[in-house]
């Protein structure tokens, strides 16, 4: 996959959704189908829209034993999404059993992708709440470097941390980051954010973009700036 734009379809019916892609007539958004959706509608809304030409990131987080996650990542397999992610703190062991899991058995596979820390998250709180010692940047570097050893594509990391990943795990280790913001927009409950043209200069491979697109008075006309800022197109 070459550089590109998700749209972080973060709505809570099929009805919001539709209604939302309906406006694009042009080319079709790659976009994200995370936890408020996909347990509102099930995995027959990620059917529906990649029956619409959509590629999807399925956006679950998953977060348990190895053998747990091995059996939702199987089950995942079959929904024909383009990525899909785990928690990078479940362990080296728990990617390796989501790879095998996500895996068919023709060898064919979504992208995998591990978080690092949420973008929402900052280092004090890492700190003090999680008990974690290392700097932020050691954590995601750390955690970055185990996605790699269990096989996975990449890490969903902040803009701020892209550069960092792939210095630490090569230039073809996928970036993935949310966080993102216009210059002229307002931060929400983002932490460590940046813009679409900086996140494409430190490094980015694709950004995650929500309520800059989804909230703008017209969303089409923001995924747009998206695209010529991060994708100079």
């Amino acid at each position: 996959m070459v550089r590109d734009v998700i749209i972080a379809c973060d709505f809570s019916s099929k009805e919001q959704t539709l209604a939302f892609l309906d406006r694009f007539t042009g080319r079709k958004p790659f976009v994200k189908i995370g936890m408020e959706l996909f347990y509102a509608c099930g995995p027959d809304i990620v059917r529906e829209i990649k029956a619409r030409g959509h590629k999807i990131f399925l956006d679950l987080k998953l977060h348990d034993i190895p053998n747990t996650v091995r059996k939702a990542m199987s089950v995942l397999s079959k929904l024909d999404v383009d990525m899909t992610n785990v928690h990078a703190a479940g362990t080296v062991d728990m990617m390796k059993a989501a790879l095998e899991g996500l895996t068919r058995e023709d060898g064919t596979r979504p992208m995998l992708i591990a978080v690092t820390q949420l973008t929402s998250t900052s280092e004090e709180r890492m700190q003090r709440e999680l008990l974690i010692g290392a700097t932020i940047n050691e954590t995601i570097a750390k955690y970055a470097e185990n996605a790699k050893v269990a096989g996975l594509d990449g890490v969903v990391c902040s803009p701020l941390e892209a550069q960092l990943v792939k210095e630490h795990c090569g230039a073809e280790f996928k970036t993935i980051t949310p966080g993102i913001r216009f210059a002229d927009a307002a931060a929400d409950d983002q932490v460590r954010i940046t813009t679409p043209a900086r996140a494409r200069e430190i490094g980015s491979d694709f950004i995650v973009v929500g309520r800059p697109v989804t909230a703008a008075e017209d969303p089409v006309a923001a995924y747009e700036r998206c695209c010529r800022e991060f994708i100079g197109e």
